[in-house]
């Protein structure tokens, strides 16, 4: 028997984006998955009801679907309205300290984290972390651009000649090197940094610089592994010295379950140029720069620090997309042969993405 898919409307403040687009929606429906929209579910993104109708969708309580399909954890009120049996796919933040897995466990709902989904290249097409990123690192570049009191490419004018602005960023994962290469594009002089020196070449492969300060703190999964208190102050007072020459910082670096390193101190923004501009994407983890306010955007020592939060929600139609698409190839490893929701758990991307597992699965 064929799974019914119900996409749900988000109801976090300022969250835009739809787990499933029209056109993923059409993808599903022809391998034989029936597809459940909640009124009003794509707003945020600009779908409206009637193209999902198109699509060979039904407009009606998503919620009561075999498989519900979300962007943001779910709000208390949200797992109420799951029962026993049902699986849930989204953003479920399970190495935070106030997640909802405890509540989903025992509502007796089997729940995928699509943060969870291990990094391999059998997963690449489900990696949400890195689909968002990758919006996120663009749109960080924009709002360094918007916010900055200088021009980023070289401009040859009758006037005289602007030289190109310095930006650095700051953690060259996904995010990272997405922004590098934004930043490049508009005519920046870019270096990047990560405190893990191999991805060196990847740094030099979007055109930009490598800030070598000398510290290996290469951890598993691809991840930075935390550094010790002699590596983080020499690290610090190396990165201090460093940010003084750069008019824009972008700073995206993550520990997965820790709140984000300190790398931008309050005597580096002290020292940087007035009209300088820092966009710290950490902020949701507490943020990379030392005076950040996570959300805000604010002005200390003539720098501007913006801390913006969920920037792929401010770009919802491209985001909503690649989530999308991320999620229909995790529904679609879910199904056997005969289009039935029957989960292989020793799948390796399958175990790895499950936070709870039903009693009836």
């Amino acid at each position: 028997m064929h799974p019914s898919v119900g996409v749900v409307r988000e109801t976090g403040t300022d969250e835009r984006r739809v787990a499933l687009v029209p056109k993923v929606v059409a993808s599903l429906s022809n391998k034989g998955v029936g597809v459940i929209v909640e009124a009003g579910a794509g707003l945020g993104a600009l779908i409206p009801d009637e193209l999902y109708k198109e699509a060979g969708a039904t407009v009606g309580d998503a919620w009561e679907c075999d498989v519900v399909v979300k962007v943001a954890p779910p709000s208390d009120a949200e797992v109420g309205k799951l029962r026993a049996g049902q699986t849930l796919i989204g953003f479920l933040a399970p190495r935070n300290a106030d997640n909802q897995i405890g509540a989903l466990a025992a509502a007796g709902v089997t729940a995928f984290a699509v943060e969870a989904i291990p990094r391999i290249s059998r997963a690449q097409v489900m990696d949400a972390l890195s689909s968002q990123a990758n919006v996120a690192g663009y749109k960080a570049v924009l709002v360094a651009a918007s916010e900055s009191t200088r021009f980023f490419p070289m401009l040859t004018t009758a006037a005289g000649t602007v030289k190109p602005a310095t930006v650095l960023v700051l953690g060259v994962g996904v995010a990272g090197l997405q922004a590098l290469a934004t930043a490049k594009r508009l005519g920046g002089r870019t270096t990047g940094y990560d405190v893990r020196p191999e991805v060196a070449e990847q740094v030099r492969s979007v055109g930009a610089q490598w800030l070598d300060l000398g510290i290996d703190a290469a951890g598993e999964g691809g991840y930075a592994r935390e550094l010790t208190e002699a590596e983080r102050a020499e690290q610090q007072q190396a990165l201090e010295d460093a940010i003084k020459g750069f008019d824009v910082v972008i700073t995206t670096a993550l520990v997965p379950g820790r709140p984000a390193p300190r790398l931008v101190t309050a005597a580096a923004v002290e020292g940087m140029k007035p009209g300088s501009v820092i966009v710290d994407l950490a902020g949701e983890t507490g943020g990379n720069c030392e005076l950040t306010k996570p959300g805000q955007t604010i002005v200390e020592h003539g720098v501007t620090i913006c801390s913006p939060l969920n920037l792929p929600a401010t770009m919802p139609e491209h985001a909503s997309e690649l989530y999308s698409k991320n999620v229909a190839a995790l529904i679609e490893l879910m199904l056997d042969e005969n289009g039935a929701l029957e989960p292989d758990f020793t799948d390796e991307i399958l175990s790895g993405a499950c936070v709870t597992r039903s009693k009836e699965n």
